[in-house]
């Protein structure tokens, strides 16, 4: 990546900016988590890779620009965060932490507090990242505002669309289900239906982009 990105190397990656690479960061990211979906191994494989890549490459443009910055910078915060957030397990040999955190359930609570304590949060919403998917967001902030011990009968609640889809994520994120990965599974598997059935369609003489009412009908899968 330094060799790319320096002179004698790739014109495009030495003009790239934090700012043009976000929509790569989005997508790497994105064929990451299909990749994981499917259980296709090599694709996860691959596409670590691409996700690490974007880590290289937003590290390396760190380097040039104000308050610089390096990738081993980037890996040594990361290690402290690591072992600062689990005092149970890295704690010096022979000192009590007396800390017991026995189940995945008590280590997340237990991360929000450090973290909550290491950024100095003023919120129990500080730190949620407003850019990512609605559903997603709803999710997280209901998680959040919970472990705050808000009432439910607080979270938004109405008769417009964008509260009930509010109210139906929430719902599902108190009783331990993940709203946004429901909703892909759904979407995802309706794409397979539409797919069949014009393929269906298809393999029946017939235009799949020029299907009407019935057609749609006669050919679904289920």
């Amino acid at each position: 990546m330094d060799r790319l990105r320096s002179p004698g190397g790739c014109p495009w990656d030495a003009e790239q900016t934090h700012e043009s690479l976000l929509q790569y960061l989005v997508e790497e990211c994105y064929e990451l988590y299909q990749a994981i979906e499917d259980g296709d191994r090599v694709a996860v494989r691959e596409e670590l890779g691409d996700v690490l890549l974007q880590v290289l490459f937003h590290a390396r443009v760190a380097a040039e620009g104000p308050d610089p910055f390096t990738i081993d910078d980037v890996a040594a915060d990361l290690v402290a965060k690591l072992v600062g957030r689990h005092p149970h397990v890295f704690a010096p040999s022979g000192i009590d932490t007396a800390e017991t955190v026995d189940t995945a359930v008590k280590q997340e609570h237990r991360w929000e507090e450090l973290k909550r304590a290491e950024k100095q949060r003023e919120s129990s919403v500080d730190g949620v990242a407003t850019a990512q998917p609605a559903v997603a967001l709803a999710a997280k902030l209901t998680s959040r505002t919970s472990r705050a011990g808000l009432p439910v009968d607080l979270l938004p609640s109405g008769s417009g669309i964008g509260e009930q889809l509010f109210a139906l994520a929430a719902r599902a994120k108190l009783a331990g289900i993940d709203p946004e990965a429901e909703l892909r599974t759904t979407a995802r598997g309706f794409e397979a239906d539409v797919r069949a059935a014009e393929t269906a369609a298809r393999d029946a003489g017939l235009d799949p982009h020029s299907l009407d009412e019935q057609a749609w009908h006669r050919f679904w899968p289920r």
